[in-house]
């Protein structure tokens, strides 16, 4: 494969190294965060690839990220996710499988199974309570290596999107886009646009100099993709934000562009797989697996 790679290096003590990793199918950033002094290592929203057309899953984007951990001396201690995505499938199993670490998501994640097992009309598909081995709270801190991680529930995009702040970083999922291209939508089941300008308001309360990492980007106008980008940088030059933009006026904006976006492609398989932490819907008596797709619900 070949990947936009770059490191954001750490800026200090309690600072982690960062690499994204871009996946250009999707436009997703996949993220390492590792401590420096320990090589201690957590995963962040790593792509599991599907090719719609054939209905094919395979690990080449998981399995870089990996190498890539490998390439520079790193341990990984966690594997995680920081909500169910709806743009691509997630790859938390097959990464625990390989590395031995423990997934985890939000706890909310149990509210948007029970909504997506309505959908699909399939109770008891998903039980996130044994597909993740953590179910983070808002508040929960957890390490990796010497650094101290703290959960923050940051719902709009879902209700039970979480970020990880971690030192002078914070992995901000689909709240921000890089900040020529505004912020994330928040028209899916269970998303909100007060609630996403309410978590977007939290985050840009962190010091100027913390580093947002988002979780997507498509090369507005043409450009390379980028992910990293201050909180300054953000309050100063955000399209969606900046100027001193009212939560009616940026409802406004956001709702109205809302309403001319199709669903992303893949969002019928995705969620499907992802309330199961990447695993695919269990085999039927032929060995196989199937996708269940919903008709004209959406």
């Amino acid at each position: 494969m070949t990947s936009i790679i770059r490191k954001s290096p750490s800026t200090g003590p309690q600072s982690p190294d960062v690499w994204g990793i871009y996946e250009a199918d999707t436009g997703s950033v996949q993220y390492i965060v590792a401590d420096p002094a320990t090589k201690k290592a957590a995963l962040v929203d790593v792509v599991q690839n599907f090719d719609p057309r054939s209905a094919r899953c395979s690990f080449e984007s998981a399995d870089e990220v990996l190498q890539l951990a490998h390439d520079n001396g790193l341990t990984i201690e966690w594997v995680l996710d920081t909500h169910p995505h709806a743009d691509h499938l997630m790859a938390s199993n097959y990464l625990k499988d390989k590395t031995g670490a423990p997934n985890a998501i939000g706890e909310k994640t149990c509210e948007i199974a029970k909504l997506w097992s309505d959908y699909y009309n399939v109770p008891g598909l998903f039980e996130p309570t044994k597909d993740f081995d953590y179910l983070f709270s808002e508040g929960d801190t957890f390490k990796i290596g010497e650094l101290d991680v703290t959960v923050w529930l940051s719902p709009g995009h879902t209700l039970g999107s979480i970020t990880y702040l971690v030192g002078d970083a914070a992995f901000v999922h689909d709240t921000f886009m890089y900040p020529d291209s505004g912020t994330s939508r928040a028209d899916f089941p269970g998303g909100s646009s007060k609630d996403l300008w309410s978590s977007l308001q939290r985050i840009l309360s962190l010091p100027d100099d913390t580093r947002l990492f988002v979780g997507h980007d498509y090369g507005k106008e043409g450009r390379e993709a980028q992910w990293e980008a201050t909180v300054a940088q953000h309050r100063q030059s955000n399209i969606h934000l900046s100027g001193g933009v009212s939560e009616q006026q940026y409802r406004s904006v956001r709702d109205e562009r809302d309403a001319t976006l199709a669903l992303p492609d893949r969002m019928l398989h995705a969620l499907q797989v992802n309330l199961r932490a990447g695993q695919l819907p269990p085999a039927e008596n032929d060995g196989e697996h199937y996708f269940k797709i919903p008709a004209n619900k959406f």
